[in-house]
């Protein structure tokens, strides 16, 4: 019998591509999207949704217990930029609704949780460059606060009740399919759009501001494999370090240049750069490759041509 999955967080900019690689592979009926809001036509149509609220435990509850699910992938999150503006609204949904979720775990109503955490956990006294695995993590961010805290209890209810939690700090993540959901990294999207556009934009980060980033089908990739390994082969519980490129505004723009040479970019850094400058530049994830065989396919070309095609496909642009 397949495994009942439930996405919670299936509307945002990985919920949305989660539900669908997983409904392509182990049926639509078998993957429960649901989300506080409805999502795309394409979404919706293409299996079981229901409204419910992340940090509801009674309706989380009661979707697990109607659907027989398995596995839950907790996706719903507020973001970094996001975030500050609502400081307790932030740390109230980060981590009341993964206490929800592990304490069913816990419950032994369900077998497997996935949790996303964030680069957002490092700050600014962490190494920048290829920041290990395990490390100083001092966030100053309202989400990466609550992303620490949470690989924290991860870890513990793992260690303490015999969790199977599983997590990935993902980088910057990059999409044509979802507009992004404030986060620090979403220029790297938005610069794609405009490029099309109005072959220009304005960046809210300085040129020179390196960033660990992954188109989201690699994105994609690392989650459903993380979720497939051996219980034994994932040997880290907090969350496991992510990598794929790392690039500025400026090495993005010469790579755009390549397919719309009359592309041009200025900037207008915001709040969003102090947030950019507390985060590492590049990631070491060689314990991902080590214990579940992690490989990104994603160069910064390969990716700039599907972004291209993909926002004219999907957006008319």
């Amino acid at each position: 019998m397949a495994s009942k999955i439930l996405i919670i967080g299936a509307c945002g900019q990985i919920g949305t591509e989660l539900t669908m690689a997983l409904r392509e592979k182990v049926g639509n009926q078998n993957v429960i999207a649901s989300d506080i809001r409805e999502g795309s036509p394409e979404l919706m149509a293409s299996g079981p949704f229901e409204v419910a609220d992340a940090t509801n435990f009674e309706q989380i509850q009661d979707l697990v217990i109607q659907y027989e699910i398995d596995e839950v992938y907790l996706m719903a999150a507020m973001l970094s930029a996001t975030a500050e503006k609502f400081p307790m609204k932030g740390w109230a949904l980060n981590m009341n609704s993964l206490f929800h979720v592990l304490n069913l775990a816990k419950d032994k109503k369900l077998s497997k949780v996935f949790w996303p955490s964030s680069i957002a956990v490092f700050g600014p006294t962490t190494p920048k460059q290829d920041t290990p695995q395990t490390t100083v993590m001092e966030p100053t961010t309202v989400y990466g606060i609550s992303k620490q805290a949470g690989e924290r209890w991860c870890e513990y209810y793992h260690n303490k009740f015999g969790v199977d939690v599983r997590s990935i700090r993902y980088p910057g993540l990059i999409s044509y399919k979802t507009l992004p959901g404030g986060g620090t990294t979403d220029y790297a999207v938005e610069i794609y759009h405009e490029a099309l556009k109005n072959k220009k934009y304005t960046s809210f980060l300085k040129e020179d501001t390196e960033l660990p980033m992954m188109f989201m089908d690699d994105a994609i990739r690392a989650t459903i494999s993380l979720m497939e390994a051996p219980a034994e082969n994932v040997k880290i519980r907090s969350s496991y370090n992510l990598a794929a490129l790392n690039f500025t505004p400026e090495t993005l723009t010469k790579a755009i240049k390549k397919h719309i040479p009359e592309f041009e970019i200025d900037y207008a850094p915001d709040f969003r750069q102090a947030i950019a400058d507390s985060w590492p530049s590049s990631i070491d994830d060689s314990r991902a490759r080590e214990d579940w065989g992690w490989q990104h396919e994603f160069d910064i070309d390969r990716m700039t041509e599907e972004m291209l095609e993909g926002i004219k496909e999907v957006h008319h642009v």
